[in-house]
């Protein structure tokens, strides 16, 4: 197919996202780049990690997106008492019958929510894993598919870190995006205010359905990725692991590990997702940059030395975006 008739194709299928980011405004006030990742992220078949303070309607935008696309939603409010089998599900034994039967739990939705996932030890953070790698759900001896879509967004709380239990670094990988939600404008919090102050319901009018974000993710998959494009990318991934090939020496002592190939995939599949949801056929370098950073902010693992320069990971990312030729 050429660029033409993708770009036509392309600028059809997608207009229903204009339709369903315009209904979930109507409950949602500001968060655009919120609401914008948490679609790249739907429509790449990927995960998201989303970090603010308390009360910035993380977990509202998150219902809401569900609700819009008529999908199963399902919240997990992760607790250090919350066991394995509360999220995944386990087996009951029916007295009856004198047998075992397996009872679903929360994670078998299209939207699962998890809600403050620090806050559960190591062993029920990795329940999830095999629900977002693989798509599926092993209960006692027998595999269980997962609904399609399938989409983990999960919370987390930077402030307050008693009590917490830090993602593994093999978890926090499994995530396509880690968006940082910062507080709103004042204009935006005097909308908050007039809309969020009443008990009215906000009614959703939309007919998105789990089948249209199904098709449309076909049709992500064709978006053209030039061959510059592609070296682009491979170089700002490179560049996090040696950072002295694009004449960044300075932070080598500042890099402990740079992003894995994980990051080469996922930064390509959010760039497409990113491309399609603005109506166009192809990549270009503008949308590697508008995914780039919530792609590898939480994959470049920092040294002792950036720590106590007080150097975070996203200094790093964008330096490296500004020194890394654009094609």
């Amino acid at each position: 197919m050429d660029i033409t008739t993708l770009n036509k194709q392309v600028q059809q299928d997608s207009l229903f996202l204009q339709d369903l980011k315009r209904e979930v405004s109507k409950v949602i006030v500001g968060q655009e780049d919120l609401l914008e990742k948490m679609l790249v992220a739907l429509l790449a078949d990927g995960h998201i990690l989303i970090e603010g303070v308390p009360g910035l309607a993380k977990t509202l935008a998150v219902k809401t997106l569900a609700q819009a696309i008529h999908a199963q939603f399902q919240r997990i409010q992760f607790t250090p008492d919350l066991l394995p089998a509360d999220v995944t599900g386990t087996l009951i034994f029916n007295p009856k019958e004198g047998n075992f039967s397996p009872k679903q739990g929360p994670v078998f939705s299209n939207f699962v929510l998890a809600d403050e996932i620090n806050r559960s030890p190591a062993k029920v953070q990795s329940a999830l894993l095999e629900a977002m790698q693989e798509r599926q759900v092993t209960i006692g001896d027998k595999t269980y598919p997962l609904p399609r879509p399938f989409m983990v967004l999960a919370t987390q709380n930077p402030v307050e870190q008693e009590g917490t239990y830090p993602l593994p670094e093999a978890q926090v990988d499994r995530f396509m995006l880690k968006v940082l939600v910062t507080y709103p404008t004042k204009e935006e919090e005097k909308m908050i205010l007039e809309r969020m102050a009443s008990h009215q319901k906000i009614e959703l009018n939309t007919r998105v359905t789990p089948e249209m974000i199904l098709k449309a993710r076909g049709v992500v998959d064709t978006i053209y990725v030039d061959e510059k494009i592609k070296n682009y990318i491979v170089d700002l991934v490179l560049a996090t692991r040696n950072p002295k090939a694009v004449g960044l020496e300075k932070l080598a002592s500042f890099i402990a590990y740079g992003a894995s190939p994980r990051a080469t995939i996922f930064l390509t599949q959010a760039a497409k997702a990113y491309a399609f949801l603005n109506g166009r056929g192809y990549v270009t370098p503008e949308d590697i940059k508008a995914v780039g950073l919530d792609v590898l902010r939480h994959r470049v693992l920092l040294s002792y030395e950036a720590e106590a320069e007080n150097i975070s990971a996203e200094q790093i990312v964008k330096q490296i975006f500004d020194t890394v030729d654009v094609p």
